[in-house]
């Protein structure tokens, strides 16, 4: 009997510890995503997103030259969220590589009217795929106008985005999940 405790013990921390997927996106539908860059506002800045296979399954990579020019500094990809329901979440995760550089998720929610307004948090690609357990209570608002913490519920667009200062981008990204 104290085998059968164990075990389920052990088979609840298992499933803790792994946290639930509550979505998931590897790309099997990359029309869902968009690429933007600062020159919807007159930036300078340019780049594309494609969709390849490797391993015989789709990442996204994104590349370009970000400019700080005209008040400008961005390119992103990015994926309406709208109509899911992502309750329960309390992590991003995403496997990516790339050029050893810095670079942005952004969430967007039924809060964030203006086009500059977002919640935000960074990460670091290395040459190798790793993945990134990013908390959702750790994203940083844009603006003091924003409630400090995004609401979860509210979500509507997830961004990935290179940002802020002039650098040549390239980031592979294989999959992100919302997890608890």
């Amino acid at each position: 009997m104290k085998i059968f405790k164990f075990i389920f013990l052990l088979l609840i921390i298992s499933s803790e510890v792994r946290g639930k997927t509550i979505f998931k996106d590897n790309f099997e539908n990359p029309e869902k995503w968009h690429f933007i860059t600062d020159q919807v506002m007159g930036g300078f800045s340019s780049g594309k997103v494609e969709f390849i296979s490797i391993n015989n399954n789709l990442h996204a990579r994104m590349t370009g030259n970000v400019s700080t020019k005209n008040k400008g500094g961005f390119i992103q990809v990015r994926r309406k969220l709208e109509k899911l329901n992502l309750e329960g979440s309390k992590f991003i995760e995403i496997i990516a590589k790339g050029n050893n550089q810095n670079y942005f998720i952004h969430l967007r929610s039924s809060e964030t009217f203006l086009p500059w307004q977002y919640y935000q948090i960074s990460f670091k690609v290395l040459n190798n795929f790793k993945k990134f357990k990013l908390p959702i209570n750790e994203f940083k608002r844009s603006s003091f106008l924003l409630s400090k913490n995004i609401n979860i519920k509210n979500i509507t667009s997830i961004g990935i985005v290179a940002f802020g200062r002039d650098h040549s981008a390239d980031i592979y990204i294989k999959e992100i999940n919302f997890i608890n």
